[in-house]
């Protein structure tokens, strides 16, 4: 008899346990249920004594693996400083994904120091300028829009943000399952002409770019669900996502005390904008995948990160199912 043929092992997600405001408690809490609850094989990396203090505290240390990182990035981390750290656990974890000892990579850390450690551990898709992150907002027509870019580039130039949109356009293609995605431009008037020079600007190239470009879209279309794809800056798509989760909040807690609609119904809605259900934005325009979590995140929203994490990374062309993003067109 022929031997059975071996199944290799699913390459883990690679979590950093020192990012974001609660690490390591909450990150290695996170990582825990992302493997128990969920099945999804995590290794840790930060400053072993610590994370190992934390799998103890759940009981699970020798279930999950933990690669030491000696230094941790400071959350105040804005800049491409964060890079030059080669110890930390943004540095190293970044690292294993860029060699593939990891499958994806999940921190709660600095925005701005996780791109710059992924840009340069992981590395960019060829032609790519600058990584974006991606949100999936839920629409008042049932589905979901992306938002793109909601935090990794503040200062884009308009060929950045028009190539927002081709990587935008893949993830929708890849994720939302849409086959031809309309883009929108966010502006502060739907007229052509309208917008700050960053604004007009892109809107040119996106007209001449291989994308379905409905124009741009204003401010109170983001939840519309008129367009698939909504591009910005980063800087515009960061304040757009906190408004909408704390509007969203502010809302429900109105409703709620006005006493119009059951808490269960209220529980459903809010439970579609809130962080733990998304997980956090995946940053786009990568050789590996990425999904950068809030600073504040608790282990729920730490565990289903790294669901989504393992999700897309199932995507990436090394698996041989595609990939979530698109690559730019020359």
């Amino acid at each position: 008899m022929s031997a059975e043929p071996t199944v290799p092992p699913v390459p883990p997600v690679v979590l950093d346990a020192m990012g974001g405001d609660h690490g390591p408690a909450e990150t290695v809490a996170g990582a825990v249920a992302a493997r128990r609850a969920y099945q999804v094989p995590v290794t840790l990396v930060g400053d072993e004594p610590r994370v190992l203090d934390e799998l103890r505290r759940h009981g699970a240390v020798g279930e999950i693996p933990v690669v030491h990182a000696h230094d941790a990035v400071p959350m105040a981390e804005r800049g491409a400083a964060a890079a030059t750290l080669a110890t930390s656990s943004l540095a190293v974890g970044c690292e294993l994904v860029g060699r593939g000892a990891g499958r994806a990579f999940v921190s709660a850390g600095s925005t701005g120091a996780v791109v710059s450690c992924a840009v340069r551990g992981i590395g960019r898709r060829s032609g790519v300028l600058r990584p974006a992150l991606a949100v999936a907002l839920p629409s008042l027509a049932g589905g979901a829009s992306v938002l793109v870019d909601a935090g990794a580039t503040a200062d884009p130039s308009p060929a950045m943000v028009a190539q927002f949109a081709l990587l935008g356009v893949g993830y929708a293609r890849a994720v939302l399952g849409r086959t031809d995605p309309a883009v929108g431009l966010l502006s502060i008037g739907s007229e052509p002409g309208k917008g700050n020079r960053l604004t007009r600007e892109a809107a040119v190239l996106l007209a001449a770019s291989p994308v379905r470009f409905h124009g741009a879209i204003e401010g109170h279309d983001v939840l519309a669900g008129i367009v698939d794809v909504i591009v910005t800056d980063g800087f515009t798509g960061n304040v757009v996502l906190k408004n909408v989760e704390g509007c969203v909040r502010t809302a429900l807690a109105m409703v709620a005390r006005a006493g119009i609609a059951s808490p269960e119904r209220l529980a459903e809605v809010a439970r579609r904008y809130d962080p733990e259900t998304h997980g956090g934005a995946a940053l786009l325009g990568l050789r590996g995948t990425v999904v950068v979590a809030h600073g504040s995140s608790r282990a729920a929203t730490i565990a289903r990160a790294c669901v989504v994490a393992g999700a897309l990374a199932g995507h990436d062309p090394r698996a041989g199912t595609g990939t979530i993003t698109a690559e730019p067109v020359s």
